[in-house]
C-alpha cells in the first residue's frame, strides 16, 4: 500500500553539512599547526558526518517522486517538491508521475468474424500508485506496453470491423468511435491496476 512521507526541508540539512565541512577544515588546519592527533580525529569525524548528512539530500521536481526503501523494506513515497532531506541510509528510486504517451505498433489480428485487420492504439497513462509500480511488477514500462497490446488484440477479437460484415453488430471497430475507445480504456485500467497505472485516455 502506498504511503506518503513528508521529509524535512533539505536546506536545514545542507546548512548542517556545510557547517560540519567547515568545522572539519578548521580541525585539520588547527591540528596541522599544533601537530595534535586529536584535532585530526575530530576533523575526520566532522568530514564523515558532513558527507553522511549530504547523502540524505534529494531534489524532487514537479510531477516526480522518490520511492524510499530501508534495506529492502518499503518506507514510503516522497511526492513533495524541492530540496528535501531523508534518512541517508534509505535507497531512493526515482519515479515519474507525468502523463506518458504510448503508441502501439500496428498489430495484425483477426476481428470477431475472423477477418484479418491491422490495428493500433495511442494510450495516455500515468503512475497512480508508486508502491504497486515499484514492487508489484518487474518493469512497469514494459508491463504497460505488453498489456496494452494484449488489450488491443482482445478488443479487435471482440468486435467486427464494420457493419458490412455484421449488420446486427452494436459496436464495430470502424464506426464505434468513442464506444470503442471507452471499451479499450476500461479494459486497460482493469489490466494495469495491478501495477498502479491509470489510463487517462485511449
Amino acid at each position: 500500500m502506498e504511503k506518503i512521507v513528508k521529509p524535512i526541508s533539505g536546506f536545514i540539512a545542507l546548512l548542517g553539512s556545510l557547517l560540519l565541512f567547515a568545522l572539519s577544515v578548521y580541525f585539520f588546519v588547527t591540528g596541522g599547526m599544533d601537530d595534535t592527533p586529536l584535532m585530526h580525529l575530530f576533523g575526520a569525524l566532522s568530514f564523515i558526518a558532513a558527507m553522511f548528512l549530504s547523502m540524505g539530500l534529494i531534489v524532487v521536481s514537479p510531477n516526480h517522486s522518490r520511492v524510499l526503501t530501508f534495506f529492502g523494506k518499503y518506507v514510503g513515497t516522497v511526492k513533495a517538491n524541492g530540496l528535501l532531506f531523508v534518512n541517508p541510509l534509505y535507497a531512493k528510486q526515482k519515479m515519474s508521475l507525468r502523463s506518458e504517451n504510448l503508441e502501439s505498433s500496428k498489430l495484425k489480428v483477426n476481428d470477431k468474424l475472423g477477418n484479418p485487420i491491422e490495428i493500433a492504439a495511442v494510450i495516455v497513462w500515468q503512475v497512480q500508485n508508486t508502491y504497486k509500480a515499484a514492487f508489484e511488477v518487474e518493469d512497469y514500462d514494459q508491463y504497460v506496453k505488453l498489456q496494452s497490446e494484449s488489450a488491443v488484440r482482445h478488443l479487435a477479437n471482440s468486435c467486427p470491423y464494420d457493419h458490412m460484415e455484421d449488420e446486427n453488430a452494436s459496436i464495430t471497430l470502424r464506426d464505434g468511435g468513442e464506444q470503442v475507445n471507452d471499451l479499450l480504456e476500461l479494459e486497460l485500467n482493469e489490466r494495469l491496476a495491478a501495477a498502479g497505472i491509470f489510463v487517462k485516455e485511449a
